[in-house]
């Protein structure tokens, strides 16, 4: 039968405990998920500052489907872009001291669109040889997109480095080819930090024709001067680099990086993405990314909700209500003797190292009323499944609390069933 690899390769999933299912959320609001008539207290939202529920925002929102209707109803390059997108691209360039920015409907299109106009184009003559060096835990909108640049090529053009390891990265730099090193500003998966600092320096010091991109999905909002992630957190200053929570002064910002990738959906808590960048590169962008040239342009609705929900989260009281979450579970998950990581972000993973526990202990927690997700290979490398998660300003004390005695009890029950 056609396409009959479909039922054995779901069922090898299945077999090896990595077989993915939906849940249907019947409601969602202030941090409490209904899912098959329970109510949960939600650890696996990547809304990290509860912004997709504040009402200015989604007022803002109510206004811009009045004027402007539910759909951009064109491409961008046709009669797509509005007077909204514009505002918006203007105020993240304003913010993070690029000279251009553009909208994309996700980070994944965002990152695949950067890969394809930079590596794949074939109606321009270029001289210069092109490779994309990569941090081995990038996010795989960039590396799905990245690896199928090697595809027919005699040389490979795509190639990782060990985790934030800055000599693996120089011995990977091609010398007289253009370079684009990528990394993030906070990894989805361990919540740690792009050595972004290290990154700058090395390519410095190897001398070579090399532009880094951060991939800032998880940062935007968390770190940086008034929230607006990695790039915008000043070169010099090693202890503030170490503070997710520091607010910096506009005559220490340094901009470090060559294009920058954020998102709307996560502590934003609208939709949508941005690239950032030179004008050249953004006009570039423009002319010869088929992601952008031949998509829809998000909803002008969605990019003014957008422009209001960052405007509300430079002010930074969500962002210091999830400080103080996130120090407050370290504190309460150190107390209790949990396994949690030197991660002083938003993201808190649990490492396992084995799928099936993994899901055991994220059902448990499910009883017991805590929504944590188990994250299994091949998100994560294989032995490194984990639960991942993630803190809001939504959050309560009582909350973490919660989460931790639960954690606690759920990990204790599968300990003992592992040595009985």
């Amino acid at each position: 039968m056609p396409f009959d690899f479909i039922k054995a390769a779901l069922e090898q999933r299945a077999a090896d405990s990595l077989l993915r299912k939906r849940v249907e959320v019947a409601n969602n609001s202030q941090a409490i998920i209904e899912v098959d008539g329970n109510h949960y207290i939600n650890f696996s939202s990547n809304d990290y500052l509860g912004l997709s529920q504040h009402q200015d925002v989604l007022q803002s929102f109510a206004e811009g489907l009045s004027l402007y209707g539910a759909s951009s109803s064109a491409s961008s390059v046709v009669t797509g872009y509005s007077r909204e997108h514009r505002l918006l691209e203007e105020d993240i360039c304003e913010h993070t001291q690029f000279d251009n920015a553009l909208l994309f409907s996700s980070g994944f299109a965002a990152n695949q669109a950067v890969c394809q106009a930079l590596f794949q184009t074939t109606n321009i003559n270029i001289d210069t040889a092109r490779y994309v060096i990569a941090d081995k835990l990038m996010h795989a909108s960039f590396i799905d997109s990245a690896m199928q640049l090697n595809n027919g090529q005699k040389n490979p053009i795509f190639s990782r480095f060990r985790h934030n390891d800055m000599q693996h990265l120089q011995s990977k730099l091609v010398h007289g080819a253009d370079n684009l090193v990528v990394t993030e500003g906070i990894f989805s998966m361990d919540g740690d930090r792009g050595d972004i600092q290290g990154i700058k320096a090395a390519l410095d010091d190897s001398k070579s024709s090399a532009w880094l991109m951060v991939d800032d999905a998880h940062a935007i909002g968390c770190v940086g001067e008034n929230g607006m992630g990695s790039t915008t957190i000043p070169i010099a200053s090693a202890k503030a680099n170490a503070s997710l929570g520091s607010l910096q002064t506009k005559a220490h910002r340094q901009r470090k990086v060559d294009v920058l990738m954020g998102t709307f959906g996560k502590a934003i808590g609208t939709q949508g993405s941005f690239v950032a960048g030179s004008n050249d590169f953004i006009e570039y962008l423009v002319n010869f990314s088929k992601h952008y040239v031949y998509s829809t342009a998000i909803p002008a609705a969605q990019a003014r909700a957008t422009r209001t929900s960052l405007q509300i989260m430079r002010k930074g009281i969500e962002r210091e209500m999830l400080h103080q979450n996130i120090s407050k579970f370290k504190e309460l998950a150190i107390a209790a003797g949990l396994p949690i990581l030197p991660v002083d972000g938003p993201i808190q993973p649990i490492i396992i190292g084995d799928p099936i526990k993994a899901l055991a202990i994220s059902q448990h927690l499910k009883s017991l009323g805590i929504w944590v997700n188990a994250i299994r290979s091949p998100t994560v490398p294989k032995h490194s499944d984990r639960l991942r998660i993630t803190l809001s300003a939504l959050h309560q004390t009582q909350d973490i609390q919660a989460l931790v005695d639960a954690l606690s009890l759920s990990m204790a029950s599968m300990q003992s069933e592992s040595t009985s």
